[in-house]
């Protein structure tokens, strides 16, 4: 055996194919390829493409597999380029006429996020999801499409942008919008908007998402999302379904500009969060005062474990895999459950670096 695979071969991680002559012949081939950042994760994808290969999975079982994997291998290469850019999503109906108010409302929302120097991520159809796009730009926008008989793949503005993805399936285009966009704008719509907006308060909700803004957008005078929220509470609060603090997770208004300062302003000290050794680490913009932290001690504290909210720095995690390790930081042991807390949170660290 080459010396560097027997190497390799005793830093291949639990997850295996069953045979040590097939796990060997795959170490060879990734050492064929030269350096590759996390060959073990690397490892372990075709492990299962070889072990789908030694099951009873039936062919329309690979093609699940096989489809989705190129989907979001396409997407990942698609948006790369632009991980330094924040992104909005935007959902609403692919029915909506340019004559309408709501189409209207969602150019000059569009608009204003790129005059922010956001990119805006839409479903690449007509209706809201082109006026989206016609807002912003082509240059400043992702059309996330899907593959339907009925309905028109993309729009005009971004007919042949290479920025334009079409998905086989509902739930790798729905993992491309959570993963990529780091703010949700909904106006109205139909079935398709709606799942997209629980699905979204449910990723939220349950830490299986990064938080991030949503808003409910709708021209005065419309009732949908007021309407909505009526439902949440009477139904869903009401019943125990909901927590009543999970209805602050999103902001319903009918003013674009409020609608574009809410979302930018959520990244206004926030960064980005990850865990670390069991703790939620929270990067921020500016470093936090003594007040500021004592403040948030006092208020949080329901939602602390044990130890209190503190200062830390980068972990050596972090520092190895470059994820932003000169940003201040601040680490809690968080019950990882009321994430509504978790979002109040952040609002008080956007809140507290002008006042502290």
């Amino acid at each position: 055996m080459n010396p560097r695979v027997a190497a390799n071969m005793q830093r291949l991680p639990r997850y295996r194919t069953g045979d040590p002559t097939l796990d060997e012949q795959i170490v060879a081939l990734l050492d064929s390829l030269g350096a590759i950042d996390d060959a073990d994760l690397v490892f372990e994808m075709i492990v299962s493409a070889v072990r789908l290969a030694k099951e009873p999975a039936n062919r329309g079982d690979l093609k699940i597999a096989n489809a989705a994997l190129k989907e979001m291998r396409h997407a990942f290469n698609v948006f790369a380029p632009y991980r330094a850019t924040r992104k909005a999503a935007i959902f609403g109906s692919a029915r909506t006429r340019a004559d309408d108010p709501l189409y209207v409302q969602t150019v000059r929302t569009a608009r204003k996020l790129a005059e922010r120097d956001w990119m805006v991520i839409t479903g690449a159809g007509p209706g809201i999801m082109e006026a989206g796009i016609e807002g912003a730009g082509a240059d400043n926008s992702f059309g996330v499409g899907i593959k339907l008989p009925f309905e028109a793949t993309t729009s005009q503005f971004l007919a042949d942008d290479p920025k334009l993805i079409v998905f086989r399936y509902f739930f790798t285009r729905k993992v491309t919008f959570v993963k990529e966009a780091d703010g949700f704008v909904l106006l109205p719509g139909g079935f398709g908007t709606l799942d997209e907006c629980f699905e979204l308060l449910t990723l939220i909700q349950t830490g299986k998402a990064q938080p991030g803004p949503i808003v409910l957008l709708d021209v005065p005078g419309g009732t949908y999302w007021t309407s909505w929220l009526e439902f949440m509470r009477n139904e869903l609060g009401a019943r125990s379904y909901i927590s009543a603090e999970d209805l602050t997770l999103m902001t319903i208004t009918d003013d674009v500009d409020e609608a574009v300062d809410h979302v930018a302003g959520f990244f206004v000290n926030y960064h980005s969060q990850r865990y670390i050794g069991g703790d939620l680490v929270l990067r921020l913009q500016h470093e936090p005062s003594d007040a500021l932290l004592d403040s948030l001690n006092h208020e949080f504290a329901d939602v602390l474990m044990s130890g209190k909210i503190e200062r830390t720095t980068a972990s050596k995690a972090e520092v190895a895999e470059h994820d932003v390790p000169d940003l201040p930081r601040i680490k809690l042991r968080f019950d990882r459950y009321h994430f509504a807390r978790q979002r109040a949170l952040i609002d008080a660290l956007n809140r507290g670096h002008a006042t502290h």
